[in-house]
This record gives C-alpha cells, sequence and structure tokens, in this order.
C-alpha cells in the first residue's frame, strides 16, 4: 500500500514485506485482465485481498491486516481489508476494548487512502455521469466512537473530510450544531 501516491503510510510496523508469502507474486496480464497465480491455479483476486482470514479475530486479524498492507494489491483491495478489519473490532469491542485503539488507526488509514487513491471506494466514472462513492463504514465507525467520548472536534473533522466522498454530510451538520453548542455553553460558564 505504501506505493500508492499520495498516502503518507511508509509500512506495516514489524512485518517484514519480503518474508511474505506472495509478496513477489506479480499477475498474468495474458487473460485481458490480471490474474494472480495460486497453488491451486489462478485467481483474479490480489494477495493482499486473499490474506485475511474471513473468521481471523483479535491479534491473528491485527497481524493478518498489516501483513495484507504489504502484498500486491489495488487501492481498492487495502480499503476492504482496512473497513474489514475495522468493522470486526467494532464487533467485538465490549469484549476485546483494546482493540478500539487499532479500529482507529485502521479507520484514519482508510480515510488517508480514500484521499490518496479514490478510485478506491469508487464507481467508474462515465462521461454522462458523476463518480459515485461505495459505502464506507469505517470512517463513520471512528466517527461514533469519537463522539461518544466526547472528542467532538475530532469527529466533526473527520465528517468533513469524509463529505469528500458523498457521505457524512448530515453528521457533519449534528456535530456542527453540538461543536457550536459547547462552544456557547462554555462561554456562558465563563472563566473557571
Amino acid at each position: 500500500m505504501a506505493a500508492i501516491p499520495g498516502i503518507a503510510f511508509a509500512g506495516s510496523p514489524g512485518v517484514v514485506r519480503e518474508a511474505l508469502p506472495g509478496a513477489g507474486v506479480r499477475p498474468d496480464a495474458s487473460y485481458g485482465s490480471p490474474m494472480w497465480p495460486t497453488a491451486e491455479g489462478s485467481t483474479s483476486a490480489t494477495p493482499a485481498s486473499r490474506h485475511v482470514p474471513f473468521d481471523a479475530h483479535g491479534a491473528e486479524l491485527v497481524t493478518c491486516v498489516w501483513e495484507a498492507l504489504e502484498l500486491p494489491g489495488a487501492a481498492m483491495d487495502y480499503h476492504f481489508v482496512l473497513q474489514g478489519a475495522v468493522d470486526r473490532l467494532w464487533s467485538a469491542r465490549r469484549a476485546a476494548p483494546e482493540g478500539l485503539e487499532l479500529l482507529e488507526v485502521f479507520a484514519l488509514l482508510d480515510l488517508e487512502l480514500m484521499e490518496a487513491a479514490p478510485q478506491a471506494v469508487s464507481f467508474d466514472e462515465t462521461a454522462d455521469a458523476p463518480v459515485t462513492f461505495v459505502r464506507v463504514t469505517s470512517v463513520p465507525r471512528l466517527i461514533a466512537l469519537l463522539e461518544r467520548e466526547g472528542a467532538i472536534t475530532e469527529a466533526l473533522e473527520l465528517a468533513r473530510r469524509l463529505a469528500r466522498f458523498g457521505q457524512g454530510e448530515d453528521v457533519s451538520v449534528r456535530l456542527s450544531e453540538k461543536a457550536g453548542a459547547l462552544v456557547a455553553e462554555a462561554a456562558r460558564s465563563g472563566p473557571v
């Protein structure tokens, strides 16, 4: 993922890319679309998109996500790896609240990826239709978490960044009103 232009991602912590199976695999484009070699033959699924097991949770999930971000793939593959991890960490938040820290890391990384490579979350643009973006769940989950924790300013900033992708406008308006009410309340209370 670090090879995507415009992204500040420098690499996954603790992962040695060259040691990962599939890191050096290249697609065969002779089929008309890229086909990736596997032990069973070939597939259109990139190594990054195949790396995180569906049933991975906890430490295994986190390790697989960091590894997947080092494997060959397209921006959309990395988006779905990150979004899937955020969704799983969110679902496990009561049983494993320590995962919320990584939820934040992965959601912010996903937003950075979306900003650097909007095609990761968009349908192809045609001459007579504007770009349409897929529904993103990773960033809204982080916004909700920040809002619950009282980090309204941070949640508002993320909602405004997400609005570029046709999502979060209503949340941005609500958070703006909430932030304004907090500022007004603080002004009424005066200095402490």
